[in-house]
């Protein structure tokens, strides 16, 4: 211990590490992970300044950066210039939602997955398709430049959500987090910063986990990101680019005023930021509004998945890109996919060029209309976001308790919802809220017995 000790300083962390033991940097982020998985750290925790620990421990100051940019690029901190670093509050979320198995147990309201309805209208189009002659191509591999009216499909589609582009922009990919992983593996190196909503999709957090790409949370304002707020990370906090879900924002179901995108994407082309819009919701909403990208061009990367608007196992999504990052994503999405399946390519733009997802996306609004027509019977006493024809809602809890002890209770009544720490991001502080998804449960029985095992948890709380 050195002489000038902080050893009465009333710092927050004093770890005890041996330091035979190389390198010791390692050893000092291995020792501060374990510290949060047994409580030693809790969520929101300030740590002593680097200089400090430095001298606490009797270590170089290089050492201690490096131990805590190794516990930041696994997710475990938060730092903020000019504030500090923080344990994040999602060091210890479970941000991988998709379970392997189905929950047999539980009434399934976590998942975001829309109703059954375009099953038998895929299935009837998939059918004849392998009854044609030359069915065997659908079984092969996707080559980018055959096939091109494929792209006005995924034109025609985008056009339907807002978004007016052209087909020579248009990349395939294996759905919307194939997509994003492609441009952030493309735009970014390891230790890069992008900035995101404070609770955002959880896909992109485990996607920048596994690139080392650190998530830094931009100021909200009425659930949507802040003009002032991204500028002045553009000037401080050292970010290359933004991640935005403008349209029935997941989790919070909130959507961006036009004013909010033109003033984002004036701001990413002034300081030359990227964006990469998620457009897996633009279809949420009866009544489309221009895009980020629609402001913005050169500056966005515009994602259009079917998942959520069409079916989940069309594992597909189209991505209108920029001509400066176009060779570098579709490089990064051959490296990853080589190419996406020609079967499911092939099956999505018939759907789109045939009208057919017209009606599907209808039949959708109508079958969640009705399902969210309960969600107002049980729910109606309490602060919930989400439109109707939204597939889920952010549910606001009483102060009493947090999310994730909402959710294990729900969890324990036989429901399943998924808490705000699942999707928060570093040091940003979890609402008291769950997302609820409503098209989840099989059936309109399934739904109503769920929501009245929480609206009987929410009147116990209150």
């Amino acid at each position: 211990m050195p002489i000038n000790s902080f050893e009465n300083y009333p710092m927050s962390w004093k770890p005890s590490i041996d330091k035979t033991k190389k390198p010791i940097y390692q050893v000092l982020a291995d020792q501060l992970k374990q510290d949060i998985l047994h409580e030693v750290l809790l969520p929101g925790t300030k740590l002593p300044p680097q200089r400090e620990l430095a001298d606490y421990l009797d270590l170089n100051l290089s050492t201690i950066s490096k131990a805590f940019k190794v516990c930041e690029l696994k997710g475990l901190l938060s730092a903020s210039v000019g504030k500090g670093t923080f344990i994040s509050y999602d060091a210890l979320s479970n941000a991988y939602l998709l379970e392997d198995t189905k929950p047999q147990h539980l009434i399934e309201m976590g998942a975001t997955v829309p109703d059954d309805a375009s099953y038998e209208p895929l299935h009837a189009e998939l059918k004849s398709m392998l009854e044609e002659p030359d069915y065997e191509k659908w079984f092969g591999y996707g080559r980018a430049g055959e096939n091109l009216w494929q792209k006005d499909a995924a034109v025609k589609l985008m056009r339907r959500g807002g978004f007016e582009t052209t087909a020579d922009r248009i990349l395939f990919t294996s759905g919307g987090q194939n997509a994003i992983a492609a441009s952030l593996a493309s735009l970014c190196q390891s230790g890069d910063r992008i900035g995101v909503d404070p609770h955002t999709y959880p896909g992109l957090k485990t996607v920048a986990a596994t690139l080392g790409v650190q998530l830094v949370p931009i100021k909200s304002e009425n659930y949507a990101m802040s003009p002032a707020a991204f500028e002045y990370a553009c000037n401080n906090e050292n970010i290359k680019g933004l991640y935005l879900i403008p349209d029935y924002h997941n989790p919070t179901a909130c959507r961006m005023s036009v004013e909010n995108r033109k003033e984002i994407a004036a701001i990413a082309q002034k300081y030359s930021q990227f964006i990469i819009e998620d457009a897996a919701y633009h279809l949420h909403n009866e009544k489309s509004l221009p895009p980020v990208a629609a402001f913005a061009p050169e500056q966005v990367i515009y994602i259009a998945s079917l998942s959520k608007s069409i079916a989940p196992g069309l594992r597909l999504a189209y991505a209108a890109v920029p001509d400066q990052f176009k060779e570098l994503i579709s490089r990064a999405l051959y490296n990853l996919n080589v190419s996406v399946s020609p079967l499911l390519t092939e099956l999505a733009a018939r759907t789109i060029v045939s009208n057919q997802f017209e009606v599907i996306i209808k039949s959708h609004q109508e079958q969640t209309i009705r399902r969210n027509q309960i969600v107002n019977k049980y729910l109606a006493d309490y602060t919930y976001f989400g439109a109707e024809t939204g597939i889920f809602h952010w549910l606001l809890l009483p102060d009493r308790i947090t999310g994730a002890e909402f959710e294990s209770l729900a969890a324990q009544q036989g429901v399943q919802v998924y808490a705000a720490e699942r999707f928060v991001v570093g040091n940003s502080r979890p609402d008291r809220a769950v997302r609820v998804a409503v098209c989840a449960p099989e059936t309109l029985d399934e739904l109503e017995e769920g929501l009245s095992i929480l609206k009987h948890l929410l009147t116990e709380l209150t």
